[in-house]
């Protein structure tokens, strides 16, 4: 029998996949991951359509697990994705697929 993935990277995976677990922040990721510069909140509320507090508190989970990363200009602030993330984050299909998945360090 092969071993399992270890306990820690399976947190690591379900932290990520939680925060990825609501269709606005997969459009917020996607969006920010597109563009070539950190956005304002208000950029990203414009591209979303959603309220500016809602944006807000999507914004705050992705930062937590790090898939989206803030940068203070002046007073605002900007958010950008993680490059390091796009290296880490594994395939969802690889690692049920028994493929070997990618270790996650700590820019993820």
């Amino acid at each position: 029998m092969t071993e399992l993935l270890d306990r820690t990277t399976a947190q690591t995976y379900a932290s990520w996949f939680r925060a990825l677990a609501d269709p606005t922040r997969v459009q917020i990721v996607e969006y920010l991951a597109r563009q070539a510069q950190a956005m304002s909140v208000r950029e990203i509320v414009t591209a979303i359509g959603l309220a500016q507090s809602t944006v807000s508190q999507h914004l705050k989970i992705l930062t937590e697990v790090r898939f989206v990363l803030v940068e203070p200009v002046g007073t605002a602030r900007h958010y950008r994705v993680n490059d390091a993330c796009v290296d880490c984050f594994p395939s969802a299909a690889d690692v049920v697929m028994g493929r070997p998945a990618p270790s996650p360090n700590g820019a993820c």
